[in-house]
């Protein structure tokens, strides 16, 4: 009766503990890397230890947030915090309607996505934080000179409403981490530290200085391309903005309580 018991007990708590690691973090240990932006300096970015969520925040955890925070509903948040896009295929303020309740959440701002981490106890990646994460494929830290990697990539840049998908359909990538790449564009805390000028196909000497070369980092024309697409994007947005395709995940510096 007593090992019955506790065999009862053990299953109990590896599935507690297994529903906590999918709807939780993981942690990305520190390392080094070579950004493809800023040509002028080669030397490699120190990114600390940190955990990251493992998936991106979706409808319903951003309901159960508004719901606590009613001033970042669609109707009562300010202009100055999100444009008339936010949360734009939501029905009312606390109903998303018939769009997956484990889909990612987008058209939100730069300040809800903001508002919501930092309810959780956590924050938005660094830009270098998101980069090194998004790096790694299946089984390497760095990825990024493998062609089907980037293809991959690429490929997803092609195509359409990938944000009404469920989270977890994508690689789980070496960090544990899923939809990095496929599923949504993803908010930093520093978006818009780089700056894009010109037009990609005629500002070639202003293109050429966002990336490292490719002896650095043996980089491919693929990878370079796939690197200007995120850094153009994150140019292009204004903190109030908000898009269909365009959602978050938190960090933390410190081991999230279970």
């Amino acid at each position: 009766m007593k090992i019955h018991f506790f065999i009862i007990t053990f299953f109990v708590m590896l599935s507690g503990f297994s529903r906590a690691q999918e709807n939780g973090m993981v942690p990305v240990k520190e390392g080094s890397f070579v950004p493809l932006y800023g040509a002028t300096s080669k030397k490699p970015i120190i990114v600390k230890s940190f955990y990251i969520d493992i998936y991106p925040v979706t409808n319903t955890e951003f309901l159960s947030f508004i719901k606590k925070n009613p001033l970042y509903s669609k109707s009562k948040i300010k202009g100055i915090f999100a444009d008339k896009s936010y949360l734009s295929y939501w029905k009312s303020d606390f109903d998303f309607g018939n769009v997956n309740s484990q889909s990612p959440v987008t058209s939100v701002s730069w300040f809800a996505a903001k508002k919501y981490c930092e309810c959780q106890g956590k924050r938005l990646p660094t830009m270098d934080e998101w980069e090194y994460t998004a790096m790694a494929d299946e089984k390497k830290v760095d990825a990024r000179t493998k062609k089907e990697f980037n293809e991959y990539i690429l490929s997803w840049y092609e195509k359409s409403k990938t944000y009404e998908n469920k989270i977890g359909q994508t690689f789980k990538n070496y960090w544990g981490v899923y939809d990095i790449h496929g599923l949504v564009w993803e908010w930093t805390s520093d978006f818009n530290s780089i700056f894009l000028s010109g037009e990609s196909r005629k500002d070639k000497s202003s293109d050429k200085n966002l990336f490292c070369g490719s002896a650095s980092v043996n980089a491919t024309d693929l990878m370079d391309y796939a690197a200007f697409m995120r850094y153009a994007f994150r140019g292009s947005l204004k903190a109030q903005y908000s898009t269909r395709n365009l959602g978050f995940r938190c960090v933390s510096d410190t081991k999230p309580k279970l």
